[in-house]
């Protein structure tokens, strides 16, 4: 058997701007692969990573951009007011408005992911959440709650509280009527929660047309959140799909 078998883990750093940069390249590549797997609807949409020193901040996606233009030059650093301290475009109130405080309610969490999303939309249209009808549905048992109401675009700050509060401690919300909201300890598992989660509203979506759903039972569901609903699992599911994209757009690190 080979000896020193390559298995890579989320990395370590010896200071907080290597980590910043690290942050930094994460979010840009996951908005290029946002752009590549068709989540773009206008201006809409946002993947935010919190700061690694200036921790009440954090770095999002200029509004107005393409997804799939985004470099890491480009990326904005927004304060706890909503004002651009870095960078050189507009934030989308949106993103202020429901980042803010998603940031705020959970201090673990680095990174926040929201677009609107073809089957997540539809799903949210059905004011359902993920049920635990496949294995990877599964990492989201017991773990996704659902904000049932909607009033609009989200620019108030009372609005994104709520949202905070609906989501609570979970990895995931559904916003009725409006699309899904994940989180993570890294950018890389905040982006491949959105990115498994709109994947299991479309399977569910299919399944639930085609007839009658077979439920995993209980026990078993909660079993399999165990082993693959951690971010740690989520941050190594979605290392194929960063390389694919830093391979193939590498001017991303512009």
């Amino acid at each position: 058997m080979p000896e020193n078998l390559i298995f890579r883990l989320p990395p370590t750093f010896e200071t907080v701007e290597e980590e910043r940069r690290h942050r930094k390249e994460r979010l840009a590549a996951a908005l290029r692969v946002f752009g590549k797997l068709g989540f773009e609807e206008g201006v809409a949409g946002h993947i935010t990573a919190r700061d690694p020193e200036l921790t009440d901040h954090f770095w999002v996606n200029p509004f107005g951009m393409s997804f799939k233009h985004v470099r890491v030059s480009d990326l904005i650093l927004v304060n706890h007011e909503g004002k651009v301290v870095e960078g050189r475009y507009h934030v989308n109130e949106a993103a202020f408005a429901i980042h803010s405080q998603v940031h705020q309610a959970r201090p673990g969490v680095v990174a926040a992911a929201h677009s609107h999303s073809v089957y997540g939309r539809a799903l949210s249209a059905l004011g359902r959440i993920i049920e635990p009808i496949t294995q990877d549905a599964c990492a989201f048992y017991g773990d996704v709650a659902l904000f049932d109401d909607y009033t609009g675009v989200v620019t108030d700050l009372e609005e994104g509280k709520r949202i905070a509060a609906a989501l609570g401690g979970n990895k995931a919300v559904v916003l009725r009527n409006h699309g899904l909201l994940t989180v993570g300890d890294s950018v890389d598992a905040a982006a491949w929660w959105f990115i498994t989660m709109e994947r299991s509203a479309q399977v569910q979506l299919v399944a639930q047309a085609a007839g009658q759903v077979v439920l995993i039972e209980p026990d078993n569901a909660a079993l399999t959140h165990q082993q693959i609903g951690n971010d740690l699992v989520g941050w190594i599911n979605y290392q194929p799909l960063h390389d694919q994209i830093t391979r193939e757009q590498p001017d991303l690190f512009e």
